[in-house]
């Protein structure tokens, strides 16, 4: 189904945004912008979450939490050489060849710059296995000619380094290729339920939003599930697709559905949770996919908060992420985005006691 033009022009407008973990602040002005008229309250975090807050009218209402995160991968600057190149550490995780050859936009205090990624050099490659080849490696060129050069437009250790893409179609119409799926879905979803909840009278209370530096070790959404002290949490969070591998075990699929999470390296997701999950996938006729991931979510992090919350994800997946080019699918989001409306819908004190029951 065509996704509505409103849709589309969400994504295309959080997916060119740029902000790297512990810089979010541009992505974190436009979910404030979008959020304010649609929840009772918004609270930003001295860290930098963004949460917005409808209050239930029902007395002691259980508290439902919904959380994307706002960053994505990229790189700060190390130092400036004295031939005006710049040396980088990597902000996320990064396969070191999907870096080189690549533009980039540079922010400093003084304005944004065109920069891009140099070539591995062939004497880097020689005789080294991948995985001795990292992308500190390479150099980024924004084409000063010395250090001081660098440092008259405002470019100092710390700046960020963010890729540039323009989000498109593929021919099909099908899916859609852009930067940072993982994860501006998230924070698409987040929206555009708000907008669909925008007159519901809730029976609990619901706290939405994003986290910030999610993609340098789950840090942000700690603070957050410690201040709001959720009964449940639910990651609306971006994966790797594994279908362009061979194989009968591949997990996430493009056009398959959005992606029930079972199992990470960091969290077993709460039982109750996948079976209201199934539950409510079924009664709505919602495509799913069940997932194994080789990755981690906030919900690893926020089950492990307070007293220990039952935690899931609602994913969906995307090729080629952690790069310049992601490629996803567009029913994929639909399937995602209808499963997070009915999932708050449907939670009450009944549903969250049958949760915890489990």
């Amino acid at each position: 189904m065509p996704l509505e033009q409103d849709s589309l022009a969400l994504i295309k407008k959080f997916t060119e945004a740029q902000g790297i973990s512990g810089q979010e602040g541009r992505v974190r002005a436009l979910l404030e912008e979008e959020m304010t008229p649609l929840v009772d309250e918004i609270e930003i975090s001295p860290l930098g979450n963004i949460f917005g807050i409808k209050k239930s009218k029902t007395p002691n209402a259980p508290r439902l939490m919904v959380a994307a995160h706002m960053d994505e991968v990229g790189f700060m600057v190390k130092l400036i050489q004295e031939n005006g190149l710049i040396k980088v550490i990597p902000i996320g995780g990064w396969n070191v060849y999907g870096v080189s050859a690549q533009r980039y936009t540079l922010q400093t205090e003084k304005g944004d710059y065109p920069i891009v990624s140099s070539m591995v050099a062939p004497h880097l490659l020689r005789g080294k296995k991948q995985d001795q080849l990292k992308p500190e490696d390479i150099i980024f060129d924004a084409g000063f000619t010395s250090k001081e050069e660098a440092e008259e437009y405002g470019v100092k250790p710390g700046d960020a380094i963010v890729p540039q893409v323009e989000t498109i179609f593929t021919a099909n119409q099908k899916n859609m290729i852009a930067k940072s799926w993982d994860n501006r879905y998230g924070c698409v979803v987040v929206i555009e339920t708000l907008k669909q909840l925008q007159d519901a009278e809730l029976p609990f209370d619901l706290i939405i939003g994003a986290s910030v530096q999610e993609e340098v070790g789950l840090r942000g959404i700690k603070g957050a599930v410690h201040k709001y002290q959720p009964d449940a949490f639910i990651a609306v969070d971006c994966s790797p697709a594994g279908d362009t591998e061979k194989g009968e075990d591949i997990q996430g699929k493009l056009g398959e559905g959005f992606l029930l999470r079972i199992q990470d390296p960091g969290m077993i997701t709460h039982r109750g949770l996948i079976d209201y999950f199934i539950n409510t996938a079924d009664k709505f006729d919602i495509k799913y996919q069940h997932f194994f991931s080789k990755g981690g979510t906030d919900a690893g992090a926020a089950h492990l908060m307070n007293e220990g919350v039952p935690s899931a994800v609602i994913g969906v997946p995307a090729r080629y992420i952690h790069g310049h080019q992601a490629l996803f699918n567009i029913e994929d989001y639909q399937s995602a985005r209808k499963m997070l409306y009915h999932t708050i819908t449907e939670f009450n004190q009944e549903t969250l006691q049958n949760i915890l029951d489990k």
